[in-house]
């Protein structure tokens, strides 16, 4: 009874201290996800969908809604009023994609008396991809001849050819278009195979002319991603492009081709990397959303008639702590975009194109926000090793006292070459963090873009050089706060991330308390052996790791290689690997775990058999999230908080 009764004063106490619920992962997966689909015909009202996670089912529910541009009453619908792009504009053709049995790898394809073989039979690479085995099956472009809505007809557009479209993993239905009149439809594709994929980022856009039966490619000798083709009301093509091939992560312009000329909008702006763009309602303009200084903005960028390659001037039109995830539709002087920040998901927000003022248009997480104490954001600029100024964000508990102190996270982002913004993850969620008692330290160190190309480029063959000491530089300027306690300091992440969170393991030099990696890479020369897509490892490392004459790739495989400092781990680490993970594969996971066993550490491993690169479904994301939790509590105590001053 004494006990119950101190449980329930403490409750009351907490109430009070912080007047809200603190967030936890049960509410974190109960948000609505917002799904924005268009702008109806008329361009006064938007259409969205909303899903659930149903944690009971282990799937999640969807709904759509439809709202009036200057918000108002919101109605369910059934049926969405948002013109088909997949449908040409007289109603005669759609276009759709569909898997089609091209190559026999698998043992009952090759000799179908064996029926009940299993066995894959291989000649080449891209053996498997981010989650799936090949099995020769391939995405193709189908054109459906239609007749009062049903298809009579279907043809193959890449008919027999071993490629994808979409592309996989990523690619969607905006991987192909119709043309302005509907004679031709745009796809992209990477007319490569086996070895020649793995080691090549060289997509392309083609087009094939329904009337004669042809295609062609239209951004022949442009080696690098050509990707999301669409064309304005005036019949002018725009895609988005990386300048060369096999670097994943370089910048990407947007390009007009006008009369076989392809012209760079974006080219003269170093520090813009575009993420999306959509054609104004005229044809005009272009609006486009790019990282800058830890946010993405929505810039504006004029397309002049006759068009000329004279660079245009490129203006932000939002500013602030926020992400402008995605650009809906134009009605006038109105745009629609999604905005999230660190202590809100996706939300759809009107933008005022004339001075960028955004008015939130939906409210499907207002309710549970209400409930929800919120946390501070805060920028700090870092003085790095080399002389250099990094932004670092750090996100305090609700209700931060100054005057106490707090266990901090050091967050390691993945990519490696991502932007670390404002944005909102239902699984590495820094409210969740800081809702937790931790602080949470974001540098936006080497390898990310938003701040100038150089920066952006400067980890590529140095992935265990600056970066690491950009980390340190950001958590030891932090710690000089009389807030932060020093002996609890954690350092946790994903993907690169996760490799970072191995390397410093190796020399953190006992700053650190505990360390969780998530799908990292330990092992470089097995992670070149068994990953896929080798233009990665290729481009960051310098090659592969018998090539011992390239300088970069001997430093990376020797003095940046997480393996090869294993002998000086000395903290608790816990790891989690997806069993399903073809980009960093399961050895990653397996063999720091069974190193830091046999080295005697405090280890533990949260194996996910059916995830990949990601943990995608709600029951295993709510067991990542009380592991990862149960695992901090266990290793940075979050013992009552002391007086700033003392331990």
């Amino acid at each position: 009874m004494k006990r119950f009764f101190f449980i329930a004063i403490s409750a009351l106490v907490l109430v009070n201290v912080y007047g809200q619920q603190l967030i936890t992962p049960e509410l974190l997966w109960s948000l609505g996800r917002v799904n924005p689909i268009g702008l109806t015909p008329d361009a006064k009202n938007v259409v969205y969908s909303v899903s659930t996670p149903d944690l009971e089912a282990n799937k999640s529910s969807s709904k759509m809604y439809q709202i009036a541009l200057d918000g108002g009453f919101v109605s369910e619908i059934s049926r969405s009023p948002v013109p088909d792009k997949n449908m040409s504009p007289d109603g005669e053709y759609m276009i759709s994609h569909k898997e089609m049995k091209v190559l026999k790898i698998r043992g009952n394809d090759k000799y179908p008396d064996l029926s009940k073989s299993n066995a894959y039979v291989f000649d080449d690479l891209m053996i498997r991809h981010w989650d799936t085995w090949e099995e020769g099956a391939f995405d193709h472009v189908i054109l459906s001849t239609m007749n009062n809505g049903i298809a009579t007809s279907e043809k193959d557009l890449m008919k027999d050819e071993p490629y994808d479209c979409p592309q996989k993993p990523f690619g969607g239905d905006e991987d192909y278009i119709f043309g302005p009149d509907g004679t031709t439809v745009l796809y992209v594709t990477k007319k490569k195979f086996g070895k020649d994929y793995a080691v090549s980022t060289n997509t392309d856009i083609y087009e094939y002319d329904i009337i004669t039966k042809t295609t062609r490619n239209l951004t022949e000798g442009r080696m690098g991603y050509d990707l999301n083709p669409t064309y304005s009301k005036r019949g002018v093509l725009a895609y988005l492009s990386m300048r060369r091939d096999g670097y994943e992560s370089d910048k990407q312009d947007i390009i007009i081709l006008n009369e076989g000329q392809h012209i760079n909008l974006t080219a003269h702006r170093d520090e813009i990397h575009v993420d999306s763009y959509k054609w104004s309602a005229d044809g005009t303009h272009i609006y486009f959303t790019a990282p800058i200084n830890g946010t993405v903005q929505l810039f504006d960028v004029p397309v002049t008639y006759p068009i000329t390659a004279t660079p245009p001037a490129i203006r932000q039109v939002t500013t602030g702590d926020f992400d402008v995830t995605g650009i809906v539709g134009q009605s006038k002087q109105t745009l629609v975009v999604s905005r999230t920040d660190m202590n809100h998901a996706a939300e759809l927000y009107t933008v005022n194109l004339e001075d960028g003022k955004m008015t939130q248009l939906t409210h499907v997480n207002d309710e549970a926000y209400k409930k929800i104490s919120m946390v501070k954001t805060e920028r700090k600029w870092v003085k790095t090793t080399d002389g250099k100024n990094m932004l670092v964000w750090v996100i305090y508990p609700p209700d931060f006292d100054p005057a106490k102190k707090y266990p901090t996270l050091l967050y390691c982002q993945g990519g490696p070459q991502s932007a670390l913004t404002q944005f909102y993850s239902f699984r590495w969620n820094f409210q969740l963090m800081a809702s937790n008692g931790y602080i949470v330290v974001a540098p936006n160190r080497r390898g990310m873009p938003g701040h100038g190309t150089a920066w952006n480029e400067e980890i590529s063959k140095d992935h265990g050089g600056q970066v690491m000491d950009d980390y340190l530089s950001a958590i030891d300027a932090v710690s000089k706060e009389s807030y932060v306690d020093k002996d609890r300091l954690g350092a946790i992440g994903a993907s690169y991330g996760g490799y970072s969170v191995f390397m410093l393991a190796g020399i953190h030099e006992n700053r650190f308390k505990t360390f969780l990696a998530h799908d990292g890479i330990y092992d470089m020369r097995s992670m070149y052996g068994t990953t896929e897509e080798l233009f990665f490892v290729d481009w960051d490392w310098g090659g592969p790791y018998w090539d011992m004459k390239n300088k970069a790739a001997k430093k990376n495989y020797k003095k940046f290689n997480p393996v090869n400092l294993v002998d000086k781990w000395n903290t608790p680490i816990m790891i989690i690997q997806g069993g399903k993970d073809y980009r960093v594969p399961i050895e990653q996971g397996l063999s720091a775990f069974q190193a830091a066993k046999l080295k005697g550490l405090n280890a533990r491993l949260l194996y996910l058999p059916e995830e990949n690169h990601w943990v995608l479904s709600a029951q295993n994301a709510l067991v990542w999230q009380r592991e990862f939790y149960k695992w901090l509590q266990e290793t940075l105590p979050m013992k009552a908080l002391a007086p700033a001053g003392r331990s």
